[in-house]
């Protein structure tokens, strides 16, 4: 793994940091590969009970994407990449924790809803903002993914206005487990989490998963056509918009 996707690991567990503080821990393209190629490690290793997602500095778990990748490669195509990781990460046997402290946008967000479970820190904020952003869409499993762990109010909130979810109102909806006050506090808790799992039965947890991974394959599936959906909109003019007002740091100026 690379200086930006830090990994340890130690009996039982399995802890990956995101180490771009400078950029808000911003996902590239290569933080990515290095998460599928985890994922991939860890669907067979019965060994590992429990993986812990975190993002390094305090501020920020991940505010999205970093968008200057978008523009080497088809977008459409990359964020269908980046949604087979997450489906990757979602059908992991082993329980798997957002450990999110500031800023949860975006990419960042789409992470933590993929995982188990969620705590966060009383500073945290959870969004989908790209419609005053980017002007791009998520896929139609991703929305669904938001709306199953933050409910259709919040989701719809996130997106059709653009705004943040703190995190006493995340708690508040169940979509987080606890709030704690500060970044110190948020460790001790997940290790207070973590350490309850370890001495769980691993068969109730495996079968819980694969029940619960039947269920959201069943009920959040992308519609019909949603592929089509997608390659319109980062094809279209507000998307061209804006990626480059994000990286001439504009606001920008959508049509529509």
């Amino acid at each position: 793994m690379s200086e930006e996707l830090q990994v340890q690991r130690r009996d039982g567990v399995v802890e990956v940091t995101f180490n771009r503080p400078q950029r808000h821990n911003a996902f590239t393209r290569d933080m990515y590969a290095g998460m599928r190629e985890l994922c991939e490690e860890l669907r067979d290793d019965a060994d590992v009970r429990v993986l812990v997602l975190r993002g390094e500095g305090g501020r920020a778990f991940a505010a999205g994407n970093e968008i200057s990748d978008f523009l080497s490669q088809d977008a459409v195509a990359y964020e269908d990449w980046i949604r087979e990781l997450l489906e990757m990460l979602f059908a992991l046997p082993q329980v798997t924790i957002a450990a999110v402290s500031g800023v949860c946008v975006g990419g960042g967000l789409a992470v933590a809803t993929h995982c188990d479970l969620r705590v966060a820190t009383a500073g945290s904020r959870f969004g989908y903002p790209i419609a005053r952003t980017l002007g791009n869409a998520l896929a139609g499993s991703l929305v669904y993914r938001c709306s199953s762990v933050f409910g259709e109010s919040l989701t719809r909130e996130m997106l059709l206005a653009a705004r943040l979810v703190d995190a006493e109102r995340a708690h508040a909806v169940g979509a987080v487990m606890a709030v704690v006050p500060d970044v110190e506090a948020l460790t001790a808790e997940v290790s207070s989490l973590v350490e309850g799992i370890l001495a769980l039965s691993p068969v109730t947890v495996r079968a819980t998963k694969h029940q619960l991974l039947d269920r959201a394959k069943r009920l959040e599936v992308s519609p019909v056509g949603d592929g089509e959906v997608l390659r319109e909109v980062y094809t279209g003019p507000d998307f061209a918009e804006g990626v480059r007002s994000f990286l001439a740091k504009e606001k920008p100026a959508f049509e529509g």
